[in-house]
């Protein structure tokens, strides 16, 4: 009968492990991962070493010019062509963009809203909407020529139409997209409907419908292109398919960069009423930075102070906490308030 395999002392086993060589501070920090703000700083650079690179190879010969103007001879052309001209184009554009998205987004809230609460209205308008979403931008010029002339309503109007289907479709998705207990607990509490949209569903709702208005914003961007194809005398657009025809393409990449420009400005200050918005809600910015201190505190780890030069190899504790959002008072708010 074979004897069985003796035991290992623990008292080896843990000199063993605490004899393991501690880590300099060098090494701790080139493992250490970089941190969010480090990421956005290079996002924010991104761009400006794009424009470098692409002005090093229309220099040298590699991209031609009259194809890829350099960004030096871009910034150039701008600013040969006056503040006051510059200003009248983005003016006419901006104008444009927040006139069209206004409307649309005010248009597709209403409708959307109405189609999210009604299973029969969603079930007789939605096979319409679908088909007229899958209309081109450019398809609807000739329409809106006819119907409404070359003055500045046909132009909104095709904004209108691009930003509507986006924040329409949005919002539909998110009243669909309630948790059912909500609504139960909101009926249980005898809230009114008009007061179980207002507590419950549009809150709710609140973060998908932000989502769909920045898309909407987006293509309301785009689709003014095409609107100030309609007769028009000023604008981005104008300026962009003005440089086309005359072979300017330092004018038709300045409008392409300026529409960027506008479109990111424009986005950072609805992106910024949304965070302010939706501050009850767990975001992925709290979840960024508890999880950069799991790994701060992973890579981090303590040394023994019982032996002097022993490296601790037990797992440090993890015990940040990630906000969570705060619970809806619904049957108090439904009492107090006698809905």
């Amino acid at each position: 009968m074979n004897d069985p395999a003796p035991a290992p002392n623990p008292s080896r086993v843990s000199s063993a492990t605490r004899a393991a060589p501690a880590p300099d501070a060098a090494d701790v920090a080139r493992r250490r991962p970089l941190s969010l703000r480090t990421w956005r700083r290079a996002g924010i650079a991104l761009p400006f070493v794009v424009l470098a690179l692409v002005e090093i190879a229309v220099r040298a010969g590699w991209l031609a010019s009259n194809l890829v103007p350099a960004p030096s001879e871009v910034a150039a052309s701008l600013y040969q062509m006056g503040a006051e001209r510059l200003l009248r184009h983005i003016g006419a554009s901006t104008a444009r963009v927040f006139a069209g998205f206004a409307l649309g987004s005010i248009c597709a809230v209403l409708i959307g809203g109405a189609m999210g609460l009604s299973r029969r209205l969603e079930a007789v308008l939605d096979p319409t909407f679908q088909a007229l979403r899958a209309i081109p931008s450019l398809a609807w010029v000739p329409v809106l020529l006819l119907w409404m002339g070359i003055d500045e309503a046909p132009k909104i109007t095709l904004v209108a139409i691009g930003a509507f289907f986006p924040v329409h479709l949005s919002v539909v998705s998110g009243i669909h997209g309630v948790d059912r207990k909500l609504v139960e607990l909101g009926k249980v509490a005898g809230l009114s409907r008009a007061a179980l949209v207002r507590r419950i569903l549009l809150p709710a709702a609140l973060p998908q419908i932000f989502a769909g208005l920045r898309i909407g914003l987006a293509v309301a961007w785009m689709f003014v292109v095409a609107a100030e194809l309609i007769a028009a005398t000023r604008g981005l657009g104008y300026l962009l398919s003005d440089g086309r025809e005359t072979g300017r393409t330092d004018w038709v990449f300045a409008a392409i960069v300026l529409f960027g420009l506008l479109g990111k400005l424009s986005d950072s200050v609805l992106k910024f009423i949304e965070q302010r918005s939706l501050r009850w809600r767990d975001t992925d910015r709290a979840s960024d930075d508890a999880v950069e201190s799991h790994i701060s505190d992973a890579h981090g780890a303590t040394h023994d102070t019982s032996e002097p030069g022993a490296y601790d190899a037990t797992p440090p504790r993890i015990g940040a906490r990630v906000p969570t959002p705060p619970v809806i008072a619904i049957a108090s708010a439904g009492h107090d308030h006698g809905e």
